[in-house]
């Protein structure tokens, strides 16, 4: 079998898809982007196009060493993000070959299903008490929330107090044991991130993530010291390497590598098994598409560490398009319980609606992320 075509395409609301064709006639997708910079990584597998055509898809490991290893300039977002989306396609192929899920090609299966949790509040959050009683009463038993608007390095403790009076609103409407997951989105810098981190502490977080940006990784060891919540981070990594200095601080206690980003589901997978042996656990960064989602729950499937996926079904991001939008298969995305069972279909577990994708694709998206600024006209962390 040889690889005959490579297709990418832009979709609602701020996707990439890739397709890769075979001479047999299976066909694999995948979700390689960078929200805000989807042209990008699309261009960058165009670029790595000729390291595929005429090549056993099949053959995954060389292929991802070759994507890696090959060029002289490594890692890093857009590189990364290109090679996860070829190599999620990759296993949907071999997934297809072998009429299997892609789970039951590296093991099997340790659960029956995944739990997931649900995204309420938006960018600037506000009525999340209401929204965690509805996501409650669906089923759900966790969700996630961004903690704060924009904030300096030293802020008014105003800012810090509308963030306890929200959490406090939800813990009061939902119950003791509602997962509450508060994202701190790398918006807050070292001196208030300690701060908030040991305020929230009444509250019984789920955990706190990115409470400072991994630039600063260093710092997780302040803000570990400064409360007793489990912290999560790691969307903005994207290979073993980047995830090794992470675990050798150790004072992250779960780590978020996104399926689209870190490589795609043969590096997710090691890196995975690199936060079992620090007894880290795996919760994979997704407010993406279906794609990313699938590739998620396969990685999780077979990773003892994985304890809840993020899922963008109802996100705020998403707006003119959604994740079912482009699955033929919806009935494989239910969730129940607050449970998500695993795919069923041979490969990633996704048929994708291939005429929807070439009718968004001739009205390529263009989305941004918004540009912040601080009252006094400086850039804030979004």
């Amino acid at each position: 079998m040889k690889i005959t075509g490579v297709n990418t395409y832009l979709v609602r609301p701020r996707w990439c898809f890739v397709e890769i064709e075979t001479d047999d006639g299976l066909t694999g997708w995948g979700e390689p982007v960078v929200e805000g910079k989807a042209s990008t990584v699309r261009a960058c597998v165009e670029e790595m196009k000729e390291y595929l055509l005429g090549n056993d898809p099949m053959r995954i490991e060389d292929i991802w060493t070759t994507l890696y290893r090959a060029g002289f300039y490594r890692g890093g977002p857009v590189l990364m993000s290109a090679i996860a989306g070829i190599d999620q396609a990759l296993w949907d192929i071999k997934g297809k070959f072998y009429g299997a899920p892609v789970y039951e090609l590296m093991g099997g299966r340790c659960r029956d299903k995944m739990k997931v949790y649900s995204w309420i509040g938006g960018d600037r959050p506000s009525d999340v008490a209401r929204d965690a009683l509805e996501k409650k009463e669906k089923g759900f038993s966790a969700i996630k929330m961004n903690a704060t608007e924009e904030l300096q390095m030293i802020d008014s403790y105003e800012k810090i107090d509308a963030v306890l009076e929200r959490v406090a609103a939800i813990r009061e409407a939902a119950g003791k044991y509602f997962g509450i997951a508060i994202d701190f989105h790398g918006r807050v810098h070292k001196p208030m991130a300690k701060v908030l981190a040991k305020k929230l502490e009444e509250f019984d977080p789920m955990f706190i993530e990115e409470p400072v940006l991994c630039d600063n990784m260093e710092s997780f060891r302040d803000v570990a010291n400064a409360c007793n919540i489990p912290i999560a981070t790691g969307e903005r990594l994207f290979s073993r390497w980047d995830f090794k200095r992470l675990l050798e601080t150790g004072y992250v206690d779960i780590i978020q590598p996104d399926l689209s980003h870190a490589g795609g589901i043969t590096e997710v997978k090691k890196i995975a098994a690199m936060a079992e042996a620090y007894d880290v656990a795996l919760a994979p960064h997704c407010p993406l598409g279906p794609i990313a989602l699938a590739s998620c729950l396969q990685v999780d499937a077979t990773s003892y560490n994985a304890f809840i996926q993020e899922q963008s079904i109802g996100i705020h991001y998403n707006t003119g398009a959604s994740v079912l939008d482009y699955v033929n298969n919806r009935e494989d995305f239910v969730f129940a319980g607050g449970f998500v069972n695993l795919p069923k279909l041979p490969g990633i577990g996704v048929e994708v609606n291939k005429e929807l994708v070439l009718e968004e694709s001739r009205h390529p998206h263009t989305w941004k992320n918004p540009v912040w600024r601080h009252q006094d006209g400086s850039i804030a962390e979004w």
